[in-house]
């Protein structure tokens, strides 16, 4: 099974060229990435440019004008330049580690979404990381108590991975541990909510958005923490001024028995 993983960017091409560098690492090849583009600049196409001469692996490109914040958007248009019959989705900003496709393989599973974390790391190491380009997918055991000593992490345990042990956590109804920077599901679970709401009535809150459609479509929620974690580099939030607004309009999405996004990928495909 071909895994397709949608990366998530806008302008930070330091960033991005390292977490395609890291997809050179994988244990399991058999995946693409498709980079969803939110209308960054030249940089970003260049980096992208050269990773695709450098990389193992096939990378897609797909690009829409800057015209705000349009990330549903570009995850739809990404989605349906997709070979792969399961979609992870990944943001510019988290650096998958060695073993990130093997095990979304094995949480991978029809009627399902796996919902995976992130390992923050401060924002002194975040820079040195990107300045050194430093391959922390590779860092053993004792780099990362160094790390940990100079409050690089918060918490040590993070770094432990047990893949098996979340095949038999089951998250229920909880679409809150559904975070937009790591997550995993078939990608004919995702088309038939008609993926992604492209509306900005629920901006900020649109992995939220579409779990809770997911649910209600019949989809169930597993666990991929200690399996898919990622790590996060630190950075400035974006503007969320809205946020109130649209949660409230979200929990009207939970209390009710809506499925499919109003303004979703089938309207891309018009």
């Amino acid at each position: 099974m071909l895994i397709s993983v949608i990366v998530t960017t806008y302008n930070r091409p330091e960033a991005l060229s390292l977490i395609l560098k890291a997809f050179n690492y994988q244990t399991d090849r058999d995946f693409e990435v498709i980079i969803a583009d939110d209308g960054s600049g030249k940089e970003t196409r260049k980096i992208i440019n050269r990773m695709i001469i450098d990389s193992n692996y096939p990378i897609t490109y797909v690009w829409h004008e800057d015209e705000g914040f349009r990330q549903s958007m570009i995850r739809n248009r990404a989605v349906l330049k997709a070979k792969g019959d399961y979609l992870v989705f990944l943001d510019e900003d988290c650096i998958p580690r060695r073993s990130f496709i093997e095990n979304h393989r094995k949480l991978a599973q029809r009627g399902y979404l796996v919902a995976g974390n992130r390992l923050s790391v401060s924002e002194e190491f975040s820079k040195l990381i990107l300045e050194n380009d430093e391959k922390i997918w590779n860092y053993n055991f004792i780099q990362w108590i160094k790390v940990y000593q100079n409050h690089g992490i918060k918490r040590l345990h993070q770094i432990f991975l047990f893949p098996y042990f979340n095949s038999l956590r089951d998250l229920r109804d909880d679409w809150k541990k559904v975070y937009s920077c790591n997550f995993g599901l078939f990608k004919e679970d995702y088309l038939k909510v008609n993926g992604s709401e492209c509306s900005p009535d629920i901006e900020g809150y649109e992995s939220y958005d579409l779990a809770i459609r997911l649910i209600h479509s019949g989809v169930k929620l597993r666990s991929g923490r200690y399996a898919t974690g990622v790590f996060h580099l630190r950075h400035k939030n974006n503007d969320r001024s809205f946020n109130k607004e649209n949660y409230e309009k979200l929990n009207n999405i939970l209390n009710s028995d809506i499925v499919r996004a109003r303004i979703g990928i089938a309207e891309l495909e018009e």
